[in-house]
């Protein structure tokens, strides 16, 4: 048995170890905002990139990406609907409030009204942009399985996106970290843009 581990070449055993823990990683980032899944999908592209057979490695890395991040996605909607129909609530729907002002809330409110459960893929791209339309759905009482059938494809478009950004990176150098670095450093610029751009625009509004 020693033996025959010790032929198991080390790409397999990266993918099995690779693809689970990007799967759980995805996943509790989309239940727990601390996780920047961005960059996590975007690095793994790169690895995949740079060290599996073209295209099965990266196809691989975004099916697993957008199923994870649907898993978390449905699985925090279904524990923020136990809260709205709970006459206390509950800490899942109080997460949800705390993590969207009410002005995005309002603003997401009123996109849900005018495109429906469509929004969601534009929300999935739009950094802090996920939440807010996620809590309108709730306080709209949108049943789980229509707000199943609009983020599918918002989860899709995600993971192509940052997919896209890990290819990108891992295409422009030659040594995986620095594609890494790259694609980490484009996720968390696509990720502070707009709140760095609001507070630039802040002080102009008042003046």
């Amino acid at each position: 048995m020693a033996a025959a581990a010790g032929q198991v070449p080390p790409e397999t055993t990266q993918q099995a170890v690779g693809y689970p823990a990007l799967f759980v990683l995805v996943a509790l980032g989309a239940l727990v905002p601390v996780i920047p899944t961005g960059a996590l999908v975007s690095s793994a592209a790169v690895v995949a990139f740079h060290h599996q057979s073209l295209p099965f490695g990266v196809l691989l890395v975004f099916a697993v990406s957008a199923l994870a991040a649907f898993t978390g996605d449905i699985a925090l909607y279904w524990l923020g609907s136990r809260g709205v129909r709970s006459r206390n609530g509950s800490r899942w729907l109080e997460a949800l409030r705390g993590r969207a002002t009410p002005e995005r809330l309002e603003q997401a409110q009123t996109k849900l009204d005018e495109h429906g459960v469509l929004v969601l893929v534009v929300s999935r791209l739009l950094p802090a942009g996920r939440i807010p339309v996620m809590l309108a759905c709730l306080l709209a009482q949108v049943p789980l399985r229509r707000f199943a059938r609009g983020d599918a494809p918002a989860c899709l478009a995600w993971a192509a996106t940052y997919g896209l950004i890990g290819i990108l990176g891992g295409s422009l150098f030659a040594e995986p970290w620095k594609g890494v670095a790259l694609a980490v450093g484009l996720t968390l610029l696509i990720s502070a843009g707009p709140s760095l751009w609001r507070r630039i625009r802040a002080p102009r509004a008042e003046s």
